[in-house]
C-alpha cells in the first residue's frame, strides 16, 4: 500500500508512512479500532490518505477540545462508532503565580520533555483568557503529570484536570489567501505570506526562526506540502490549505491560512 502512494509524499515522510500503513493494517487484520498517538496535521492528512483508501475502515480524530491542531486518530472497522472517552485524553490547565512568572509555549513543553515525555504524547499547548494556560495529555502522561510535576521552568506550579469545555482559548484569526508563488520552497511560501523580501524570509530560517510542523527547518529550499504547518517567530503561523495546480508560467496557484501576530 505504502508503495503505491509514497510518490505523493516527501521521502523523509517514509518512517510515518511505514508506522501509518503498519496502523491500517492492523485494523484490517484485528478487525477492532487501534488509537494512534498525537498527530500534528501533517501526519493526520497522510493517515487519513492511507485509510481512505480502504472501503472497509474509517477514521475519527479528537484533540481534546474544538479545532485542535494535534490529535489522536481512532482507525475503526465500519461497524464502529465512538465516544468520546475512546479518545482517552485529558485536558489539564497550569495554575501559577501570574504576578510573578510568565510562561511561555516553548517553557512548558521543554519542561515535559526535560521529564522524558515524549512529544506525541502531549497535543496542543493553548494560551487561553488572561494568560491562563492548558494542554492535552493521554490520561497515562496527564496522570503521571498530575503526581509528579510542580515546576514549569523555575515557575512553581499547580496542575488541575478540567473539562474540555472550561478551556478558555483565545480564538486564532485565520486570513485566507488565494494567491499564487514561483516555487513550494519554504522560503517562497513564508515571504509570500507575510509580505517580506525572500532574501529577509531566507535569512530567518536559517537562523531557526522558521518552524514546520513543530520542527526546526534551516533550509529555505526545503518544500512545501498540504497541511503543513509553518511558525515563524514574531510574525505568526500559516500552513497550505490546497494546492489548485500551475499556471502557464509554472506557478503554483495555492490556498493558504495565516494568523499574524
Amino acid at each position: 500500500m505504502v508503495d503505491n502512494v509514497a510518490q505523493h509524499f516527501r521521502p523523509n515522510e517514509a518512517t510515518f508512512l511505514n508506522l501509518a500503513e503498519g496502523l491500517v493494517r492492523q485494523v484490517l487484520d484485528e478487525y477492532r479500532p487501534v488509537l494512534t498517538n498525537f498527530l500534528n496535521p501533517r501526519e493526520i492528512y497522510i493517515l487519513k490518505t492511507l485509510v481512505n483508501q480502504q472501503d472497509d475502515l474509517k477514521v475519527f480524530q479528537y484533540g481534546g477540545y474544538q479545532n485542535a491542531e494535534n490529535q489522536r486518530l481512532l482507525i475503526a472497522p465500519n461497524y464502529y462508532e465512538p465516544i468520546r472517552d475512546d479518545f482517552d485524553l485529558m485536558v489539564i490547565q497550569i495554575k501559577y503565580p501570574e504576578k510573578f512568572a510568565t510562561l511561555h509555549h516553548s517553557t512548558i513543553l521543554g519542561t515535559f520533555m526535560h521529564n522524558g515525555i515524549a512529544r506525541q504524547s502531549i497535543g496542543d499547548i493553548i494560551k487561553g483568557e488572561a494568560e491562563t494556560w492548558y494542554f492535552v495529555a493521554t490520561k497515562a502522561i496527564g496522570t503521571f503529570i498530575l503526581r509528579h510535576l510542580d515546576h514549569i521552568g523555575k515557575a512553581k506550579v499547580r496542575f488541575e484536570e478540567v473539562m474540555a469545555n472550561e478551556i478558555a482559548v483565545v480564538d486564532d484569526e485565520w486570513t485566507i489567501i488565494n494567491t499564487t508563488v514561483s516555487s513550494l520552497r519554504l522560503d517562497s511560501i513564508v515571504a509570500n505570506g507575510y509580505n517580506i523580501s525572500r532574501n529577509h524570509a531566507k535569512q530567518m530560517i536559517e537562523h531557526d526562526l522558521v518552524r514546520v510542523n513543530w520542527t526546526d527547518i534551516n533550509k529555505p529550499d526545503y518544500v512545501l506540502a498540504i497541511n503543513d504547518l509553518v511558525s515563524v517567530r514574531k510574525y505568526g503561523r500559516l500552513k497550505i490549505n490546497e494546492l489548485n495546480g500551475l499556471t502557464k508560467k509554472d506557478k503554483w496557484r495555492i490556498t493558504m491560512a495565516v494568523i499574524k501576530k
